[in-house]
């Protein structure tokens, strides 16, 4: 039989080559992994104005030539810009902006520029039933209009709070719907149970899907205040 140091050593050997290995495979991966959520998160971004996209969005290649039509701001609280360029939009990490004091996260917006008209896309991210949702939400110059929303989650229930992701009729209730009321007054969208009454504000919740409905209907109206003061003030 092996003695005991015998099998301390052997395990601690293997556990390093382990641990090296990892190490080494991680490093080696890494820019692969970076790569693929750079373009996943670009694609994300492009989602939200999906139907003004010519070109078919597949590959990587196409993902990239149609970011390219993208111009970028980085915004504080307040609505005022501190930083132009689309590299720097990208740059801001939402789920580490809500970490930090209202007064002091930024938000980064794109500028979707057809060759017609330019559309806003803004960033919101917000809580669901179960963990972070988020949103891309794409607005006209008017800074009133949604033309179109993408959305996302971490880990909401499949057939019930993901339909937020994977039902397209969702998302596609948003389009036309308008941020403010007739006095201009900033107002959001609500998602609603048991009926719209106010269609240019509310959409049809999700049947049983209460908190993550109530998350995006948080979101939004939180989320998309700082953008109404950039708009409010150009």
């Amino acid at each position: 039989m092996h003695s005991n140091t015998y099998i301390y050593s052997f395990v601690l050997a293997m556990t390093t080559i382990v641990a090296l290995s990892l190490a080494g495979m991680y490093t080696g991966l890494k820019s692969i992994h970076d790569k693929n959520e750079e373009v996943y998160n670009k694609k994300a971004i492009l989602s939200a104005v999906a139907d003004k996209i010519q070109n078919d969005i597949s590959t990587d290649e196409a993902v990239d030539i149609e970011f390219k039509k993208m111009d970028g701001f980085v915004l504080n609280a307040t609505g005022d810009v501190v930083e132009k360029g689309s590299e720097a939009a990208q740059g801001i990490e939402m789920r580490k902006e809500e970490k930090k004091p209202l007064k002091e996260r930024l938000y980064p917006l794109f500028v979707y520029n057809t060759g017609s008209e330019k559309i806003y896309i803004a960033t919101v991210r917000g809580k669901g039933l179960w963990d972070a949702i988020w949103a891309y939400v794409a607005i006209d110059s008017d800074g009133n209009n949604i033309s179109g929303i993408a959305f996302d989650h971490q880990a909401e229930t499949p057939g019930l709070g993901a339909e937020i992701k994977d039902n397209a009729d969702f998302p596609a209730s948003f389009k036309g719907r308008k941020l403010l009321n007739s006095e201009g007054e900033f107002t959001s969208v609500a998602v609603m149970k048991g009926g719209v009454k106010v269609p240019d504000h509310q959409v049809d919740g999700i049947t049983g899907a209460t908190m993550t409905c109530d998350g995006v209907t948080e979101m939004m109206k939180r989320g998309l205040e700082p953008y109404h003061l950039y708009f409010q003030s150009k």
